[in-house]
């Protein structure tokens, strides 16, 4: 149930991560192991308010469902062990399958690869009613892609531009494609999980001594890690080029797990509760018609 007092803390706690202009934005100046307000010895009383949001999720969601007007984009970008797949089956854990579609976007295919780079994400997108989750998204298009420039060759992209005016127009593009998906009543938030370098480390660590967990590790994701500092550059640029009111980016701090969910599910109560979804109304020929088969059905108790 969504009381007032969970609704008040939910915008508080999303306000205070969101960014809605990206002018200025600097990386940072955002520690990964913020926890706001709360301590280590709150603990127990975030993982109540993140049940209760799940619970105000689920709620919300079947009217959104239900009256069928509104979709919503939810996107998470992070570098590898920062706990997408944890975040997401966690607050999403009590939403309607049939309401909610989660894709995970790998290395593009060859038949993907044939298309424009927003074809393959633009297939996955919600229907209205539904909330929509993209594991990695578009954005894998100015970040790996930028620390790889190399990666660009078999898309093939015809025209040659100056050093650097590729991502501008990419920049440029979502905005633009983000801008579209609103006015056409799609809801965009996007969450970078801002992991820090010495946490990454251990998780990894901990991947490779944990033989339950071997199956996580790869070894490109060390290869990967030396580029830590270019991935940094990428993203700071993308939230800074991309962060829009319509479309805000929430940088969430994601060395606490139980925080990063925290943050992450006030910010979709936020979302869903400012759209004010409600049950269809239906017109008094309708109702007529359920009033007939009410009637209907109290007879074969009758007739029983």
């Amino acid at each position: 149930m969504l009381t007032p007092q969970l609704l008040e803390e939910s915008r508080k706690l999303a306000a205070a991560f969101r960014i809605t202009d990206g002018k200025g934005f600097r990386l940072d100046e955002h520690d990964p192991d913020d926890t706001a307000w709360f301590t280590r010895a709150d603990k127990p009383a975030a993982q109540a308010a993140l049940e209760a949001s799940i619970q105000a999720i689920s709620a919300l969601q079947e009217k959104l469902y239900a009256q069928d007007h509104w979709g919503v984009l939810l996107v998470f970008q992070a570098m590898d062990g920062a706990g997408k797949d944890s975040v997401i089956r966690n607050v999403m854990s009590g939403v309607n399958p049939a309401g909610c579609h989660v894709t995970s976007f790998k290395a593009p295919s060859a038949e993907e690869l044939d298309h424009d780079y927003l074809w393959r994400c633009n297939r996955a997108l919600p229907e209205r009613g539904r909330i929509g989750v993209f594991n990695r998204s578009y954005y894998e298009e100015v970040l790996v892609v930028k620390v790889h420039p190399e990666l660009l060759t078999p898309q093939r992209v015809p025209r040659q531009r100056p050093n650097g005016a590729i991502w501008d127009e990419r920049y440029r593009d979502l905005r633009n494609h983000e801008r579209y998906l609103g006015s056409n009543g799609f809801v965009v938030r996007k969450f970078f999980l801002n992991l820090s370098r010495g946490e990454q480390k251990k998780r990894f660590l901990a991947r490779i001594d944990d033989p339950d967990k071997n199956w996580k590790f790869h070894p490109a994701d060390v290869r990967e890690r030396q580029h830590w500092d270019e991935y940094m550059a990428a993203y700071e640029s993308a939230i800074r080029e991309t962060a829009t009111a319509e479309a805000p980016w929430y940088v969430v701090p994601a060395d606490n797990k139980w925080f990063t969910r925290l943050v992450v599910a006030a910010a979709i109560v936020d979302t869903l509760s400012a759209l004010d979804p409600t049950y269809p109304t239906l017109p008094p020929g309708k109702l007529a018609e359920l009033a007939e088969c009410r009637k209907v059905l109290a007879a074969e108790d009758r007739d029983g």
